[in-house]
């Protein structure tokens, strides 16, 4: 939670400082923001092959519970085209890129600022993070009306990192592998599905 806010805050300070000019730098027609994702990508490349244990407790998984970031990608894909159906100014194609970005903000307005511009971006950025603050502040209720596999479901690639102590503290202790699983499948399928949306 403390890290959504931190992430929101800088996003304002930056909105601020470009509607007035407060940096003497023009964003807009350099690639910064391209090698800005090439580092995360690395990054996130790193942290993965960093850690043997993931992949050794992915071994142990119900295959049955394969299919749940199946599930919840196709789920918020469905949900996607549903609400744009009620946004006559953006297209399926919008909406959908913004959807698939499932809660890993930093990674998806990135890419659809890159392909759509900084007004789409922007959307992303707040539609993702709200995903991730309304796990963790949900995920209690999530859990009490819907089952214990709701707020991973919810958390959508946060469910590897950020929201996986508060899946831990209300799902249960037995629900940490299938969490990271989750997480690392629907992580590694954003940067696909947006480019996808994006460039439809």
């Amino acid at each position: 939670m403390k890290g959504s806010l931190i992430i929101v805050g800088f996003f304002i300070l930056g909105a601020i400082c470009g509607v007035y000019h407060l940096i003497p730098y023009d964003f807009t027609q350099s690639k910064l923001s391209f090698y800005a994702l090439c580092a995360l990508m690395f990054s996130v490349g790193v942290s993965i092959g960093n850690d043997p244990q993931t992949l050794r407790n992915f071994r142990s998984l119900n295959p049955r519970l394969i299919f749940l970031p199946v599930m919840t990608i196709l789920g918020t894909l469905a949900g996607c085209a549903v609400v744009s159906l009620f946004l006559s100014h953006r297209s399926v194609a919008d909406c959908m890129a913004v959807g698939s970005g499932f809660g890993y903000y930093s990674l998806s307005s990135i890419f659809i600022t890159e392909y759509k511009g900084p007004e789409l971006g922007t959307i992303a950025l707040l539609s993702n993070i709200t995903r991730e603050i309304i796990t963790l502040l949900f995920a209690p209720l999530l859990v009490r009306w819907f089952g214990n596999l709701a707020p991973i479901s919810a958390g959508g690639a946060t469910t590897m990192d950020t929201t996986l102590p508060i899946i831990t503290r209300y799902s249960g202790q037995s629900f940490v592998v299938v969490s990271i699983f989750h997480g690392f499948v629907v992580d590694f399928s954003v940067p696909f599905l947006v480019t996808l949306f994006c460039s439809i």
